[in-house]
């Protein structure tokens, strides 16, 4: 079966090509990996970069310059794309109007725009329900981070993650502070989370092929989507069989509610990565960190893919260069879909205020590439 698998991944290899970047942002060595290497934010500069390996890209992020400050969002979907473009499409304007709503940036404003995100996409899964039952099982991690001042407001729902990379001066030692909470059922403080909550149910998290489930069925507890977990209206026929629970939904197992917390930046604090959990699982929190202060900003979050697709070329006991030849879908078996932000802080304009720069959406925006756009 290995043989075979093998002989089928080989098939799909492309000749080498000599190393260049289209205009596009691609990287014409490696065609699925592309970002933009350097733009400028409200409080400084920021890098980004995508690798596809599923046939359909799944992830969308953005970087946005609001009156409030710099508005980042990473959305890592799952089941298909349709609720990582939702989230990438409403949630931000979302944030604008409870910014104006409540007089300024808070948890409770992140919270108000993940729940009408939310409800969007309830709206688009209803409406499908009957043509598309299929979009009842389809979700977003949502990761978002706002720096406003000198606060940093991270919004976690899911297995994204964020990590501080600060320059400790009275040490002189590099530091990597993760800064959000993950919600995946591997974790085993949300499986006893999932086990108080759910007291009547011992199968509300099942381990299945040393992998540990809620309901045997997703690894994550909380995203956007994800409605045949929460609603029972969904979670019936037209549906498939094997997202289908045995027994009836008596109220939601899965929920849509970030984890928020606040931090004040200092000097020492000087960029924050914001990456699906495809990075995470090939490099820890300090490698990352210690990545990304070795190195020249220009290109740093193509810089951090590259590692971790080498780290996952090696544990499959095959060349990097080799990797890169294989076709999107097939690549799936080797590696998630990445999406990486790098967020650089300069304190003199932390120091400044929020800022009103408006140039990040119509100079440098987060686009995939035209091949992989939906369309209609």
């Amino acid at each position: 079966m290995l043989e075979w698998f093998m002989k089928m991944v080989m098939s799909c290899w492309r000749p080498a090509k000599r190393h260049s970047q289209g205009q596009d942002g691609t990287d014409r060595q490696d065609p699925l990996l592309w970002g933009k290497d350097l733009c400028t934010h409200a409080v400084g500069e920021f890098s980004y970069a995508v690798v596809q390996a599923n046939a359909i890209l799944e992830d969308m992020s953005q970087v946005e310059t609001g009156s409030f400050g710099t508005f980042v969002g990473v959305y890592d979907g799952h089941g298909g794309p349709e609720a990582a473009r939702c989230v990438n499409e409403y949630l931000y304007s979302s944030v604008q109007e409870n910014v104006a709503e409540e007089g300024g940036m808070s948890c409770d404003v992140l919270r108000n725009a993940f729940k009408e995100t939310e409800d969007k996409f309830y709206d688009i899964v209803q409406k499908a329900w009957l043509v598309k039952p299929q979009l009842a099982a389809v979700g977003s991690c949502c990761l978002t981070g706002v720096v406003c001042s000198s606060k940093l407001y991270i919004a976690n729902a899911g297995d994204s993650r964020a990590v501080l990379g600060s320059y400790s001066r009275d040490t002189g030692t590099v530091i990597a502070r993760q800064i959000s909470k993950e919600h995946n059922a591997s974790i085993e403080e949300v499986r006893n989370d999932l086990y108080a909550k759910h007291e009547d149910d011992p199968q509300i998290v099942v381990l299945k092929h040393g992998v540990w489930r809620v309901k045997g069925l997703i690894q994550v507890s909380r995203s956007i989507g994800d409605f045949y977990l929460k609603k029972a209206e969904f979670n019936r026929p037209p549906l498939i069989a094997r997202f289908r629970l045995p027994e009836p939904l008596k109220r939601p197992v899965m929920s849509a509610e970030p984890e928020c917390s606040v931090i004040t930046l200092s000097p020492q604090d000087e960029f924050v990565i914001f990456a699906t959990d495809g990075l995470w699982e090939h490099l820890s929190n300090k490698e990352a960190v210690d990545i990304v202060y070795s190195h020249p900003r220009a290109g740093i979050a193509r810089r951090l893919i590259k590692a971790a697709l080498q780290e996952a070329a090696k544990k499959r006991e095959m060349r990097y260069s080799d990797l890169k030849r294989i076709e999107r879908g097939i690549r799936r078996h080797f590696h998630d879909d990445i999406t990486v932000v790098v967020v650089y802080l300069d304190p003199k304009l932390l120091n400044k205020g929020s800022g009103t720069a408006d140039h990040i959406s119509s100079k440098c925006p987060i686009d995939m590439p035209k091949s992989d756009r939906p369309r209609g």
